[in-house]
């Protein structure tokens, strides 16, 4: 585990900077959502998801003596029904796991990974210019080998405890008889009809009716064809995808689109692996803030964004223009970081503990103004031998992904994030469900002013995510899960929800309600309809470029309590709730 203290240097000039805010409220205004959720409290056992129809075959499961695994197995089947456009099976998908009796966390890793035979000019055009985003991903070229179903078999193998066929009973159930469209599922399927979720015949005869029109809110969908795929899964495991019957037609259809074909073969999906990594761990004031590691630069881009702050006592100053614009510009630091440096570490050498050190933060901090805002901030140098190779990446990753948190009755916990990236990924659909579009993270430019991209395409690799399934741990024991779908943004929505709750006070529901506030490095996004539109003004007036924008997260977590019981909350934005006993 990659566990650095991140401010053991207290006594810097910094450390002692009280920066208090005249008459700072507490806490931020209250949203302006209309149908606000409010925070379940349990005493055994809990699951907080993205759709209703999960979040209650996750607490079946545990109600029936299941595990977190078993858990997170179903769940994740269930969502692949019932929320399509988000995650499934043709995805990938990182977790963290905290097995309670052992003291021990884990990370594992299902993110997908380019074919064997993709190189850097995989994106690029016969003029040597790369293909623009949405004709890179709409067909077979954008799609990556699988890891979801991998990452569910072997860590259920590991450590669940239910047999597997059961966990995946609820998903069949609901793939044979049928779920109603929910008001989210049907507006995306209409938006994305301007995107060309019905170009293939598949896809088009499932989301669409027979008059081409979308299908709509409260129609009851059934997927028989998927149904059947699960049956042979739950008959026998991932053999028929990653070597079988399954995987042939992945292949087939990934060849088949004509105007965008992948050059994925069976040999890329059988020689698939799910791994298990380091997290990587913070020492974020009192507590140990844990996430993932590359290739995902969510674990090591949070925690930079906390160790920038540490230095600030956000909790007297409380929420307010000047805390908002101290986060925003250590959100910009860290992101100038993770555009340089953060790629699959199994192909790139990274700056890992160099991008954590304490002394390397501290001189990050010492960049921000507090009555000023940068335009944008440069990459630093951390401790690191290779620091200057490598040329930024500016790839945006697109919002929908889904993410849930469970604790169950032993307290066991999982933090899971889950993608197919964009919404219905690369709208080629295969035996019932979607394949997705993840080689789009990579860089499709592979060089700048003759310096390699890190996250460049290259054979075998995994695509830099921005997924950050986290959990807090304050004397060793877990206090928080948390985690977001977002695309890009996923890193801010969690490190704000961090701030929300370990600096100012706020329980977990209120912490996910709070507006969000964003930075990329550049503009800064405030949510409309919120109380984070309150902060323009002032924002503007320290030299911010502020946009009033929709950002729709889907942040879920769970929150240990002082007596033992369990607090969830879940994303007003989005139609998840928390179930638990």
């Amino acid at each position: 585990m990659i566990r650095l203290c991140t401010f053991c240097l207290a006594s810097t000039l910094l450390a002692t900077t009280a920066l208090a805010q005249p008459n700072a409220p507490a806490q931020p205004e209250t949203t302006l959502f209309v149908d606000l959720k409010k925070a379940v409290e349990t005493d055994r056992f809990m699951v907080a998801a993205a759709n209703p129809h999960a979040s209650r075959a996750g607490a079946g499961v545990l109600a029936a003596g299941g595990n977190a695994i078993d858990a997170m197995v179903a769940i994740q089947f269930v969502l692949n029904v019932v929320e399509p456009q988000s995650s499934g099976i043709g995805g990938g998908a990182f977790m963290l796991h905290w097995d309670e009796a052992n003291g021990r966390l884990r990370s594992f890793d299902g993110r997908e990974k380019a074919p064997l035979a993709a190189d850097e000019s995989y994106f690029l055009k016969e003029d040597g210019e790369p293909m623009d985003w949405w004709d890179a991903v709409i067909g077979g070229r954008s799609v990556g080998v699988p890891g979801t179903l991998k990452l569910l078999e072997e860590t259920h193998r590991q450590l669940g405890s239910i047999p597997w066929g059961v966990l995946l009973q609820p998903a069949i159930d609901l793939a044979e008889n049928g779920f109603e469209i929910s008001p989210r599922l049907a507006g995306a399927i209409a938006e994305a009809q301007e995107r060309s979720l019905d170009r293939f015949p598949a896809t088009r005869s499932y989301f669409f009716n027979e008059d081409g029109s979308p299908k709509e809110a409260g129609t009851v969908l059934k997927n028989p064809e998927f149904a059947a795929t699960l049956r042979l899964i739950q008959n026998h495991g991932s053999e028929p995808f990653y070597k079988g019957a399954i995987g042939a037609d992945i292949v087939a259809a990934v060849q088949a689109t004509e105007d965008n074909p992948g050059i994925m073969t069976v040999d890329d999906l059988a020689a698939y692996e799910m791994v298990e990594r380091d997290p990587v761990c913070m020492d974020y004031r009192a507590w140990e803030v844990c996430g993932m590691g590359p290739p995902t630069s969510g674990g090591l881009t949070v925690g930079q964004i906390l160790g920038i702050l540490e230095p600030f006592n956000l909790s007297a100053m409380g929420y307010g223009p000047v805390s908002v614009h101290l986060y925003l510009e250590a959100a910009k630091l860290a992101y100038a970081d993770r555009g340089l440096y953060m790629a699959d570490s199994d192909f790139v050498k990274m700056p890992t503990e160099g991008l954590l050190d304490p002394g390397y933060l501290l001189s990050r901090t010492t960049q921000i103004d507090v009555t000023a805002a940068m335009p944008h901030a440069e990459p630093g140098t951390p401790p690191w031998d290779e620091a200057s190779l490598w040329s930024p990446d500016l790839q945006v990753e697109r919002p929908a992904t889904s993410h849930f948190s469970i604790v169950d009755a032993d307290g066991n916990a999982v933090s899971m994030t889950t993608t197919i990236e964009t919404g219905f990924g690369s709208r080629v659909m295969v035996r019932g469900f979607l394949l997705n579009n993840e080689l789009t993270d990579f860089s499709r430019v592979p060089e700048v002013d003759g310096r390699p991209v890190a996250n460049r395409v290259e054979g075998g690799k995994r695509p830099r995510s921005s997924m950050s399934p986290t959990i807090v741990f304050e004397g060793g024991e877990p206090v928080l899960l948390i985690g977001s779908p977002g695309g890009s943004r996923i890193i801010n929505y969690v490190a704000k929800t961090l701030v929300g709750v370990l600096d100012w006070g706020m329980d977990v529901q209120s912490a996910i309600d709070m507006g969000h506030f964003v930075n990329r490095n550049g503009a800064t996004d405030l949510e409309i309809g919120t109380g984070a539109e309150a902060l323009e003004e002032a924002l503007v007036a320290r030299g911010h470029e502020v946009n009033i924008v929709d950002l729709n997260s889907g942040l879920h977590g769970i929150q240990f309590l002082p007596d033992g019981r369990l607090r969830g909350g879940a994303d007003p934005r989005r139609e998840g709730i928390v179930v638990g006993k």
